[in-house]
């Protein structure tokens, strides 16, 4: 298969049947992508940690599981992790000079399910500083360049994830979506992007944002890929009590898809905001389900101009009660100036440590739950989080699947939205509804704008634990359209 770059690359399920046949062909792998990390990389600037000696140290040991002919669905598959999920032996940094210095000493339950099923973490990602961003510039590491155009961004706050994939730096690829972050990268950089349902995957050893809508999500360049990594990391964890009863998502498990039989709705507000050149390219990704005689009809959802407001209300409550942790007394960054208290200890740990949009969002977030103001803003903001619930699941009871375009536009230009965060902010006008009801949603390619010659991301949404039909209709796009 080729990747958005259009470079001939294994797909995770030809790497896995490779190691399985022929043993050496893990080296070939691994070689082949260390090589290409080293030469093209740093440019690239997706990566936090990178190491050679931990790549071969977990080649050894999956060597030995191989010999003693353990079963590896995932066998030698290079999985890049977002550098705010914890990993044993990697830093854990969250790209902020608050963690600079952090290794965890345990592995987030995602990754230990990858690493039992074969998988081999091959690096961790750069990210807008604790996921808070839109365009990966927020970063202790600095900004992420999109590798179909290095003067764009890769998109946030997963920019690092996306860009690995889209990269041919690893075929797959774990981020985290809290309002967009998976879906809107996958977007900017020609990938999937899927976000399970809110409890499909354990949040254990995800570095907490907003914690009722922070969701592990994973990056391909296929469906099939996808389904993979979901069938690994997905089930009931005892170290989250939010993680869904239900069983683990099967891989195995194909539900046929009848185009006839499928109802979709097109949630027309979402159109509003999109530029031209993605409702062109979103237009023809409506024509093609028309074609395949599925029952396409128009929705209006006007509730959903709350959604943003209400989003980043709830959003930056939470990362201020989230990050209050980070105080330079028990880990992490701590301040070496001058200090006469212990307050002042926490202040200079906080300033010095915190980058400017995490500094903005915990200021916003203390604000909306102070006395006086929490009626007024974040109690009505948990209201419309409860209008926007009631109102899906009715659009639910009459489709199967919701369509919008992923973002309003193709990725910007590096640098362009610095000195205006509300701009930057409003490119996850169509992403924070997923994160706000818990359902699943995904980012599938559906074209490249003949203006800016970046790609345009086709969001398709299922109701809640309908992952395996997002994974039918995304292939079933996939093979039809592109």
């Amino acid at each position: 298969m080729t990747n958005s770059l259009g470079e001939r690359l294994w797909t995770g399920e030809e790497i896995v049947s490779g190691v399985k046949e022929d043993r050496s062909f893990l080296d070939q792998v691994l070689n082949f992508y260390c090589s290409k990390i080293k030469k093209e990389g740093p440019e690239i600037n997706c990566f936090t940690f990178f190491s050679e000696s931990a790549l071969a140290q977990q080649q050894s040991v999956l060597r030995q599981r191989i010999e003693a002919k353990e079963d590896l669905p995932l066998a030698g598959l290079p999985v890049s992790v977002k550098d705010n999920i914890a990993v044993e032996g990697m830093p854990l940094t969250c790209a902020s000079k608050i963690l600079e210095n952090y290794y965890p000493s345990y592995s987030a339950t995602a990754v230990e399910r990858l690493v039992k099923a074969g998988a081999i973490i091959i690096g961790k990602t750069n990210l807008d500083e604790f996921a808070m961003g839109s365009s990966s510039e927020y970063s202790y590491f600095g900004p992420v360049k999109n590798p179909r155009d290095k003067r764009k961004v890769s998109g946030g706050s997963s920019g690092g994830s996306a860009a690995s994939v889209a990269g041919g730096f690893c075929p797959v690829a774990l981020g985290s979506d809290t309002g967009g972050s998976v879906r809107q990268p996958a977007s900017f950089c020609g990938v999937l992007g899927l976000k399970p349902s809110y409890g499909r995957v354990s949040r254990y050893g995800l570095t907490a944002f907003g914690s009722s809508l922070d969701q592990i999500g994973v990056f391909a360049n296929n469906s099939r890929d996808l389904s993979l990594i979901l069938n690994a990391v997905s089930g009931q964890d005892k170290k989250d009590s939010t993680s869904s009863a239900l069983p683990p998502f099967s891989a195995e498990k194909h539900e046929s898809l009848q185009p006839e039989k499928l109802k979709v709705g097109i949630l027309q507000d979402f159109l509003k905001p999109a530029s031209a050149d993605v409702i062109e390219s979103f237009a023809k990704a409506e024509e093609f389900f028309k074609n395949q005689g599925a029952q396409v009809q128009d929705v209006f959802f006007p509730e959903l101009q709350y959604s943003v407001p209400a989003y980043y209300i709830i959003a930056t409550a939470e990362a201020s009660s989230n990050l209050s942790r980070y105080d330079g007394a028990r880990y992490g960054f701590r301040s070496k100036g001058r200090l006469n208290s212990l307050g002042e200890m926490y202040k200079q740990s906080r300033s010095q440590g915190f980058g400017e949009e995490v500094t903005r969002r915990i200021i916003l977030g203390a604000f909306v739950l102070s006395e006086g103001y929490s009626d007024k803003y974040y109690q009505k903001a948990t209201k419309v989080r409860k209008l926007l619930l009631s109102g899906i699941n009715k659009l639910f009871d009459k489709y199967d699947i919701l369509l919008s375009p992923t973002t309003p536009t193709t990725a910007f230009d590096l640098g362009s939205h610095g000195q205006d965060p509300v701009s930057m902010y409003s490119s996850d006008v169509c992403t924070v509804l997923a994160n706000l009801t818990g359902v699943p949603s995904l980012s599938v390619p559906c074209g490249v704008s003949e203006k800016t010659k970046m790609p345009v991301g086709l969001q398709i949404i299922a109701n809640r634990n309908q992952e395996q039909k997002l994974m039918s209709v995304s292939s079933f796009f996939q093979q039809g359209f592109c």
